[in-house]
């Protein structure tokens, strides 16, 4: 469809809806997964089937990964190669997929050949120096064909790991760091002195995501010793134990269950999400807190969260270690009494949009009043009117300026199709609500 319009909901809802798998958890997986498969098979359940991980996955499959997708099914064979990477060239494509992109340059150092990954014109607009330096730092030909610092970029790897550690900043993009760190049990079974250290500069965005990376790591036996933001991978500690025996099953993606939760504190409803805890990885959970701050009343039980409108107030909130949930709350802010201001989020900029402009003028649009500054925003709730929203090909703009749709009558949404890439039956779900 070229757009769709949301209908106002006639009565608040009360329903319990359960979102696909996780698309951060799914892609840390299956890169995981493939390495595991250097030696040992791996099955993945649960997991999301989406644009970005189905990319993913298809890269994989050129890297010589053994990889059987049967969504939410996933299966890796061993493929018996003499390195962790079986492929010795590959042409990867990730349209818009950070993770994908992030991910895969860091896998593809642990080759020995020549890789080539590229995507959508907006992915060649998208930093990928720091990474990029950091795998040079570490002995790795690694460059950007536009000599630019975005894609195209060409990963020639070997036996060049011939520095003893690397270092990345912390403040451009937590995915930088996570995947350097998913290769790092890898990277010593190459060096001369069998340790390998990264060490983390300055700041770190969106930190629980790096935690999430970690915990995921810790359940496949990965061994390294931290120290104030240096972590040291010794290959016979990193290898002993690496691999997990069990199917590793995905959790619900908290970042989509929030549209959920805050069409809840929108309507004055209620909506329950299934298998999401507190113990969640997943740092955007703490969104239910924020919903909490601003007067929404929320439950948490032991096999998922409940979310109960009422009357809501503006909150000035650092949104950093939960950046994926700046749009949604930008959306329940249009019906709070008095401003919200989301701050130290300049990041946002580079992802599928710059989502602090497009943000800012999509709810200009709707009638809000925004302010917008480097590294956030200031919603003013004003009297809101229908109009056609811009989605930029970004399923959280998509999906984020719904849910004012649903109190709102002549919202619609263009090229509502682009949700895909991370939840496909997105539009499904939201005409439940009206059950």
């Amino acid at each position: 469809m070229e757009s769709l319009e949301i209908k106002p909901l006639t009565a608040p809802p009360h329903a319990t809806i359960r979102v696909p798998g996780s698309k951060s958890i799914t892609n840390r997986a299956l890169v995981l997964g493939a390495l595991q498969s250097w030696y040992q098979r791996f099955d993945l359940t649960g997991a999301l089937r989406s644009e970005d991980t189905e990319l993913m996955a298809q890269a994989l499959g050129k890297l010589g990964f053994h990889v059987d997708v049967r969504w939410p099914d996933v299966q890796f064979n061993p493929h018996g190669s003499n390195r962790p990477v079986p492929a010795s060239t590959a042409d990867l494509f990730v349209g818009n997929s950070g993770t994908s992109m992030r991910f895969l340059t860091a896998l593809c150092a642990l080759g020995q050949g020549r890789y080539r990954l590229d995507g959508v014109a907006r992915m060649r607009e998208r930093p990928m120096h720091d990474l990029l330096a950091a795998l040079n730092c570490a002995g790795i030909r690694a460059y950007s064909e536009a000599n630019n610092g975005c894609p195209p970029v060409v990963i020639e790897a070997g036996d060049q790991w011939t520095e003893p550690g690397a270092t990345i900043r912390g403040d451009i993009s937590s995915q930088f760091v996570s995947a350097l760190l998913m290769i790092g049990p890898f990277v010593p079974l190459f060096h001369r002195d069998m340790t390998w250290m990264l060490r983390l500069e300055g700041p770190l965005v969106s930190h629980p995501y790096v935690e999430m990376t970690k915990a995921m790591m810790h359940a496949w036996g990965a061994t390294w010793r931290e120290d104030n933001g240096l972590f040291i991978f010794a290959a016979c500690e990193s290898m002993a134990s690496f691999g997990i025996a069990a199917p590793y099953h995905v959790e619900p993606d908290a970042s989509a269950a929030s549209y959920f939760w805050a069409a809840a504190a929108i309507t004055g409803g209620e909506m329950r999400v299934e298998g999401i805890t507190t113990k969640s990885i997943q740092g955007d959970v703490r969104f239910v807190e924020i919903l909490e701050d601003m007067g929404g009343q929320v439950v948490r039980g032991q096999s998922g969260i409940t979310v109960q409108g009422a009357p809501l107030h503006g909150i000035d909130v650092d949104m950093n270690d939960i950046s994926d949930t700046v749009m949604t709350l930008g959306a329940v802010a249009c019906f709070a009494e008095g401003p919200t201001t989301i701050r130290n989020v300049a990041h946002i900029r580079h992802k599928e949009t710059d989502r602090l402009a497009a943000l800012a003028t999509e709810l200009r649009r709707v009638g809000a009043g925004v302010d917008e500054f480097a590294d956030g925003l200031t919603i003013h709730p004003r009297p809101l009117h229908g109009a056609e929203i811009e989605t930029y090909n970004d399923h959280r703009m998509a999906m984020s300026m719904a849910l004012i749709g649903l109190k709102v009558p002549g919202i619609i949404i263009k090229n509502p199709g682009c949700v895909a890439k991370t939840y496909p039956r997105f539009w499904e779900d939201l005409e439940r609500l009206r059950a």
